[in-house]
């Protein structure tokens, strides 16, 4: 039995970084390259030298550069991993550097906490042939449209760089509870982030935390509700969200920071989710600097509700 075991361990291999996984962190690349192993693992080895990289060792945010070579370490990959059922999503945009989806409400960017897996492990499982397939950016899981997902890693590089300057327009449509005392106006409170007892994540308005800035447009509204055109300035955590309920008029459908007594009597109405969607993206292309403007319609469920306003 021992025999057997000794033959069936894994050893150590190296691996040379190529175009696609230059400006890559390790602990991300080794949690691609490693699937099965649990994440806390590959933080383990990574913290106790077992990784190297050009026979040193390094930190989980060293971005590799092609040409590196990397020690895997002989770890035992569970046979029992569950993997992403393949999956497309609607195309709104794709070239050889870039694709944008519309996501669906209700489905995770990315496996994790307590997901399996999501939209960009569902997409390099119906794509095999793709070297690369990351994320530019993220959605929550209860919020619908326009995701990035980049196909090189220089255009992984340039999107991450626009979006940290502040060069990506990033517009969502959402159907909030009441009616704002002015058509346009602006939500310029700090956020700031903690873990509940439960370890949920949650935000809060509060002196000292992340500088946000949310500005607003009322396009409908009725008695009791409005659909607004919100545009971000800064993209923090449920920033729309929070800063939204702070205003006094919660995004209906959120199970975090909403209305819940409104919520239970909506749900009558076909308002079973977060009316939240990620409707309009502009930017420079990653590639070629050309100006995109992309959209993606309201789904049927915003849409149909919207149209009672």
């Amino acid at each position: 039995m021992n025999d057997l075991n000794k033959a069936a361990a894994p050893k150590a291999t190296w691996v040379e970084v190529g175009e696609e996984s230059a400006a890559q962190r390790i602990d991300n690349f080794l949690l691609r390259r490693l699937k099965g192993v649990p994440k806390s693992h590959v933080y383990r080895v990574l913290r106790s030298g077992q990784v190297r990289v050009n026979s040193g060792r390094v930190g989980p945010d060293y971005r590799l550069q092609m040409g590196d070579r990397v020690r895997l370490p002989p770890v035992r990959v569970s046979t029992a991993v569950k993997t992403a059922k393949p999956a497309e999503f609607p195309v709104v945009y794709e070239d050889a550097s870039l694709l944008v989806v519309d996501k669906p409400a209700g489905v995770a960017v990315h496996g994790g906490s307590g997901v399996s897996f999501g939209v960009i492990e569902s997409l390099r499982a119906s794509r095999p042939q793709a070297k690369v397939l990351e994320l530019a950016h993220r959605l929550d899981r209860d919020t619908s449209g326009l995701l990035m997902v980049c196909k090189k890693r220089s255009a992984l590089v340039e999107l991450h760089r626009q979006l940290r300057e502040g060069e990506v327009e990033k517009v969502y449509t959402t159907i909030v509870k009441g009616v704002p005392a002015t058509d346009a106006f602006e939500v310029s409170e700090p956020l700031h982030k903690y873990v509940t007892g439960a370890g949920e994540r949650r935000v809060s308005v509060r002196e000292g935390g992340m500088s946000a800035l949310t500005k607003v447009k009322v396009k409908k509204k009725a008695r009791d509700f409005s659909l607004l055109e919100v545009r971000l300035l800064t993209g923090r955590t449920h920033q729309i969200r929070v800063h939204l309920a702070h205003a006094g008029h919660p995004v209906l459908g959120d199970d975090k920071y909403g209305d819940f007594e409104l919520n239970r009597v909506l749900a009558k109405r076909g308002v079973k989710r977060l009316f939240l969607h990620a409707a309009r993206l502009a930017f420079a292309h990653p590639a070629t600097g050309e100006r995109l403007r992309l959209e993606a319609a309201l789904p049927a469920d915003m849409a149909a509700f919207a149209g009672q306003l």
